[in-house]
């Protein structure tokens, strides 16, 4: 091939690879979006994504499906969609839970939450609320310990799951107060709302999301929220540290993950079509109500705060000693 001829080709072959390149995020999506929930529906989880989801499908005009694959911590699901194509037609919704905790609560985990994973949004940041049955005679953190405390082990607290944020919010809270309780995990926070309704379990820190209507429909009594502050969902309600066990914080997160090597044009579409959802009127609205505020919204803030994530609650779980079952 003579040089000319050979330059001429190669002119005309760079347009074309460029085209190729581009072609993805150009074209996406043509086809409905999967988003992994690995935990049950009507969860904290789950009521994020579906949130987000509904507007999702309307501005990208393509349907979105939540596909719950609840089990295990939320590991089950977490794996699935580490291992799906990084095309961005599989997205996880992730938490604290699957994505801070589980590397550190787990001897052996099949995914890495730094290695396998494209943090895209942090799309909700929210403290728990401490809750119990209605008809438990405790009015606060203070007459919580000290029940605690004058009967050892008789106490209850549910879980969603081992190492699950409301579990490690107990066991931080029981490392604190110097009580003893019982832990009896769930595969969800809705099973475990239900017993505690029920009167099976005497409490639970959950997330806002899933507790605040159980409290607000009288069916649950708080004791407490686990933030820094108050929420605005909730200011009458004082803070654990308020209630009597001073420098106790506790928040849980959700956000979207792609597989690692999704092309970072269709990420960085992503994070902007969930920043703008997040900033609609009526999503600030359902997220006032649940006490849900949005947490940094690009994708490199976010993998930032993942790691400080990682790093805090491991010590967490050294210090009390969980372990997955």
């Amino acid at each position: 091939m003579s040089r000319p001829y050979f330059f001429i080709t190669i002119v005309l072959c760079v347009p074309g690879v460029a085209l190729a390149q581009s072609t993805p995020a150009s074209t996406y999506p043509n086809k409905p979006i999967r988003i992994i929930v690995p935990f049950p529906a009507a969860g904290p989880t789950d009521i994020v994504a579906r949130l987000i989801g509904v507007k999702m499908g309307d501005r990208l005009g393509q349907s979105v499906i939540v596909d719950n694959r609840a089990g295990a911590g939320g590991t089950i699901g977490a794996e699935i969609a580490a291992r799906a194509a990084p095309d961005g037609y599989t997205l996880l919704m992730g938490s604290t839970a699957n994505m801070a905790v589980n590397v550190s609560l787990y001897q052996k985990l099949s995914y890495d939450p730094v290695r396998d994973f494209q943090p895209i949004n942090l799309a909700a940041v929210t403290p728990n609320l401490l809750v119990v049955n209605p008809n438990f005679p405790g009015s606060n953190v203070k007459s919580l310990i000290d029940i605690a405390k004058a009967k050892p082990g008789t106490i209850n607290y549910a879980s969603g799951g081992v190492g699950t944020p409301s579990h490690l919010a107990a066991e931080l809270f029981k490392t604190m107060a110097g009580v003893q309780m019982n832990h009896v995990p769930y595969k969800g926070s809705i099973p475990a709302l239900t017993d505690i309704m029920g009167g099976q379990v005497t409490l639970m820190f959950d997330s806002m999301a899933s507790a605040l209507p159980l409290v607000r429909s009288g069916k649950l009594k708080t004791l407490a929220q686990t933030g820094s502050k108050r929420s605005a969902a909730v200011p009458d309600v004082p803070t654990v540290a308020e209630g009597g066990l001073p420098g106790y914080e506790v928040v849980g997160w959700f956000g979207f993950f792609a597989p690692a090597k999704t092309p970072r044009p269709l990420v960085n579409r992503l994070s902007k079509e969930i920043t703008d959802i997040l900033a609609q009127p009526d999503v600030k609205e359902r997220y006032a109500m649940l006490g849900i505020e949005p947490g940094p919204a690009d994708p490199d803030t976010f993998a930032a705060y993942l790691k400080k994530e990682i790093a805090k609650w491991g010590k967490v779980i050294r210090d009390s000693g969980a372990k997955a079952d």
